[in-house]
C-alpha cells in the first residue's frame, strides 16, 4: 500500500454541490450510525441501515427515532429522508459502506473488543464489488485498518488502496446535540491514499459544513483518541486536586477558581468520575499499543476508575452515626443534561452502597423510569442523606429554589453535592 507525509489538508465543500447520489449502506444505527445515515439520505442518496436489532430495524422503517435527538427527528420526518432512508438486518450491495458499531473495553484486559467490527466487515464481504468504498467511524486502537479490517475485506478478492477504497472517518459527536456536531465539527479523514481520501471527503461534504481534514489512516486513527486522552488526563488531575485538597482541609473549588485566574491555567471541576462510551474507553486503546509510552495515560486512568470508590466512600463517612440511613441519590446519567447512562460512575456509585447494605433510592429526572415521584422534595422525605452526583440544569435549579423545603422533610438534613 501507498505511504503518505503525515499531516493534514483540508477540502473545500464545493464537491458536495455537483456530487452524484449513492447507495450507501451504514452498518449499526445507534448514537454514530443513525444520525450520519438520517443526514446523508436528506442529501439525496439512498441509504441502507442495517441493524442487528430488529426493534430498530422497525422504528427506523416506521419513521421512530430511537435515541432522543429533537432536531433529528425533525430531519427523519422530512419527506425525502422518509423516501430515501430504509433499515435492514441484513447488508446488501452499495457502492459506499459505513461501519459504526460499538468497540467497547474488555473489562478484564483492558483491550479494545474488535468483535462487533470484525462482524460488521464480514458481513459486507459477500456484497463488495470493485471501487467500493468503506469507511469505519467505530473509534479503534492504532493500525487497527491496516492489521485488522484491511485483510478481512481482502479476502473478497479486491484489494485495499488500488481496487477498494478503505477510510477511517472516527465520529465527533455529543449525545443531547448530535445534530449540530456531526454537521459542524471538523471531520477527520485517514486513508492510505490520495483516491480515497478524496472519495470519502466527497460523500462528507454533502451534508458536514466542518473542514474535512486528510491524513492517513494510522493519525486519524490516533488523533480520535488523543481527543478523548486529553480530557480524561485532565479530569484526572481535577480530581487529584481535590483528594489532596480534602487531605488538607480546604476548599477545591475556591482553589482552583483561584489558580485559573492565571491566564495560561484552566484546572478542570472535580467530579463523581468519568462516564459515556469514549473519554473511559480510548485512552487504554492508546495504552493498549504502547504501554511503555503512555505510563501518564494509564495513571490518569486508574484515577479516574477510583472516584466512585471515593465518592461512595464520603457518603458512607456521611452516614455513619446513623443506624439503618436511608440515602436519596439524584442522577444516574454518565454527565449532566443527558438521559444517557453508559459508563456512568454514578451508577457505580450507587450499586456499591446497596452491595454494602444501604438503603438507596435512586432517581434521575431525565432517565426514563427513574423520574422523582412527584417533587424533590417528596422524594427526599424522611430520608437522611441526599447526593446529588449529576446535578442536571432542572435538578440544580429546584434544588436552589426547593433547598429548604427539601432539608425540612428529611429525618437527617445531610446534602452532598458533587
Amino acid at each position: 500500500m501507498e505511504s503518505i507525509e503525515l499531516g493534514s489538508a483540508t477540502t473545500s465543500h464545493s464537491a458536495a454541490k455537483d456530487s452524484v447520489p449513492m447507495t450507501v449502506v451504514v452498518i449499526g444505527t445507534g448514537y454514530v450510525g443513525l444520525p450520519a445515515a438520517i443526514l446523508l439520505a436528506r442529501a439525496g442518496h439512498e441509504v441502507i441501515g442495517v441493524d442487528i436489532n430488529e426493534n430498530i430495524v422497525r422504528a427506523i422503517n416506521d419513521g421512530v427515532l430511537h435515541i432522543n435527538e429533537q432536531k433529528l427527528q425533525a430531519i427523519m420526518d422530512e419527506p425525502q429522508v422518509r423516501a430515501n432512508l430504509r433499515a435492514q438486518s441484513e447488508p446488501c450491495e452499495a457502492e459506499a459502506f459505513i461501519i459504526a458499531v460499538p468497540t467497547p473495553l474488555d473489562e478484564r484486559k483492558k483491550v479494545a473488543d474488535l468483535s462487533m467490527v470484525k462482524e460488521a466487515v464480514c458481513a459486507i464481504v459477500p456484497y463488495l464489488r470493485t471501487g467500493n468504498l468503506i469507511l469505519l467511524e467505530s473509534t479503534v486502537p492504532p493500525l487497527t485498518c491496516r492489521e485488522v479490517v484491511t485483510p478481512l475485506l481482502e479476502e473478497s478478492g479486491l484489494t485495499v488502496g488500488h481496487n477498494l477504497h478503505l477510510a477511517h472517518c472516527p465520529e465527533r459527536i455529543l449525545p443531547g446535540d448530535v445534530f449540530h456536531e456531526i454537521v459542524h465539527n471538523d471531520r477527520i479523514i485517514g486513508a492510505v491514499d490520495e483516491k480515497t481520501r478524496d472519495m470519502a471527503a466527497e460523500l462528507y461534504a454533502t451534508f458536514a459544513k466542518g473542514e474535512l481534514l486528510k491524513t492517513d489512516d494510522i493519525t486519524a486513527e490516533f488523533s480520535k483518541l488523543m481527543e478523548n486522552t486529553y480530557r480524561d488526563v485532565n479530569v484526572a488531575l481535577a480530581n487529584e486536586l481535590a483528594a489532596v485538597a480534602e487531605t488538607l482541609g480546604i476548599n477545591v473549588q475556591e482553589a482552583i477558581g483561584m489558580a485559573n485566574r492565571h491566564p495560561r491555567v484552566r484546572i478542570l471541576d472535580p467530579g463523581i468520575g468519568v462516564g459515556g462510551h469514549c473519554i473511559p474507553i480510548d485512552p487504554w486503546f492508546i495504552k493498549e499499543v504502547d504501554p511503555a509510552n503512555s505510563r501518564l495515560i494509564f495513571t490518569a486512568r486508574l484515577v479516574n476508575d477510583e472516584m466512585p470508590d471515593r465518592i461512595a466512600s464520603r457518603i458512607r463517612r456521611a452516614v455513619r452515626t446513623i443506624s439503618e440511613p436511608r440515602i436519596v441519590a439524584v442522577g444516574a446519567a454518565y454527565k449532566s443534561d443527558t438521559e444517557d447512562t453508559r459508563e456512568s460512575p454514578a451508577l457505580v456509585i450507587v450499586d456499591r452502597l446497596r452491595e454494602d447494605g444501604y438503603q438507596v433510592d435512586h432517581y434521575d429526572p431525565l432517565v426514563e423510569g427513574m423520574h422523582f415521584p412527584s417533587t424533590l422534595a417528596e422524594a427526599c422525605r424522611d430520608a437522611d442523606c441526599l447526593a446529588l452526583l449529576v446535578e442536571h440544569e432542572s435538578v440544580r435549579t429546584e434544588f436552589d429554589a426547593t433547598s429548604a423545603s427539601i432539608e425540612a422533610a428529611m429525618r437527617h438534613p445531610i446534602v452532598l453535592r458533587f
